[in-house]
């Protein structure tokens, strides 16, 4: 009987626990009969460490990336990164580290790494070293139409890149979770009284004040606004927005909520109003969770986003930087309760059908398998 091939997948920390949740979805679904994952991060910390154990998956921490200058020691500096390594044999490398890093392939190559892959989860592409991280990759995985036209579109990089977006936990994230947060006693919102959230850390490419200038716009409709504040300046800029639009009874600031699930349960409309400035969305993993739970969702028109919403069909997309059209996509849910249950329901059968986690999952067995076919001692086995 063959062995599970060692795989080893990379990030930074647990930190940022968005990145490291999605990595986990896949890591700990993988056939083991096939697969043995490992995980390596920078360093320790977050809250998926104890899941880690939990899951018996081998965890260690280690310089998986050196500093790049100066050049003429990378070499060195690079094999002498790969000796914690080596002794463990990984055959497949899969790195989920969001920088340009392009020394990372070096150290898994010197570590006898046999294939090293990438996952592309941002719209960043302005600086050489995204090309020469991809050139030194075995394999690219990008979660967007908008990467693979603009990033990969060349036929060097092409031929060597796949369109992988992310999943959600349909089993998790479904239309009739419990609502065990009761929030609509807990601030006194009336059972009829319609109720539109947002899921997003408090940080300035995620879009708050066009959001709350919309809601501004349209009478009656309540916000809540789940999210930790990563930053204290934009986050106190938002609630004195809040204040100087008259908004202080229908705007709810809920700092990081730890059941999403039961978030989204209490909510008619959800909304993801991301700016495309800072050009961060891959494929947004909080809009996929509001889909999924059957919710019908208002979204900006920008990279990611635009691949997972039909405009009008599973959901709305509206022009990033946009009130007046965010506060008119508003309203159109807001006046037709029978059109937000059906365009929720549209929302959960493409999750379903496109964006589940076993769909995901099948995708990078598939990838991986087709990386070990190419490899002539395998073939042999």
């Amino acid at each position: 009987m063959t062995e599970p091939v060692p795989i080893l997948f990379t990030i930074p920390n647990f930190t940022t626990a968005g990145s490291g949740r999605a990595m986990l979805n896949i890591v700990e679904r993988l056939d083991r009969r096939r697969f043995a994952p490992s995980i390596c991060t920078l360093k320790p910390g977050g809250n998926l460490e104890s899941e880690i154990e939990r899951l018996g998956i081998p965890y260690m921490h280690a310089a998986f990336a050196v500093p790049a200058r100066p050049l003429a020691t990378l070499a060195m500096r690079a094999h002498r990164a790969a000796a914690a390594f080596r002794p463990r044999g990984f055959v497949l490398w899969h790195s989920f580290h969001y920088l340009d890093d392009y020394t990372e392939p070096l150290v898994a190559r010197f570590a006898g790494a046999r294939a090293w892959i990438y996952t592309k989860k941002n719209m960043n592409w302005n600086r050489r070293s995204w090309w020469l991280r991809s050139v030194f990759a075995t394999r690219v995985a990008a979660q967007n139409t908008d990467m693979m036209r603009d990033f990969f579109a060349s036929p060097r990089l092409r031929r060597k890149t796949v369109l992988l977006p992310r999943g959600v936990d349909t089993e998790r994230f479904r239309p009739d979770a419990p609502r065990r947060l009761a929030l609509r006693e807990q601030f006194g919102v009336p059972p009829d009284a319609v109720v539109a959230g947002c899921v997003a850390q408090l940080l300035p490419v995620k879009g708050h004040p066009t959001l709350i200038d919309a809601l501004a716009r349209v009478p009656g409709l309540r916000l809540w606004l789940a999210g930790k504040a990563l930053d204290e300046k934009y986050a106190a800029g938002l609630r004195e927005q809040v204040r100087a639009l008259g908004l202080e009874n229908r705007v709810a600031f809920l700092g990081e909520v730890q059941d999403v699930p039961a978030f989204l349960a209490e909510l008619d409309v959800f909304v993801l109003p991301t700016w495309n400035e800072w050009r961060m969305e891959g494929c947004p993993v909080a809009l996929l969770e509001a889909m999924s739970s059957g919710r019908p969702c208002v979204a900006t028109d920008i990279p990611g986003s635009r691949d997972i919403v039909e405009n009008e069909r599973s959901g709305i997309l509206v022009p990033p930087q946009d009130a007046g059209a965010l506060a008119g996509g508003l309203e159109w849910l807001l006046a037709d309760a029978p059109r937000r249950r059906a365009l929720g329901a549209a929302a959960r059968e493409r999750a379903l059908a496109k964006y589940a986690i076993a769909v995901e999952v099948r995708a990078h067995e598939d990838l991986y398998s087709e990386l070990l076919g190419a490899m002539p001692e395998r073939r042999a086995a």
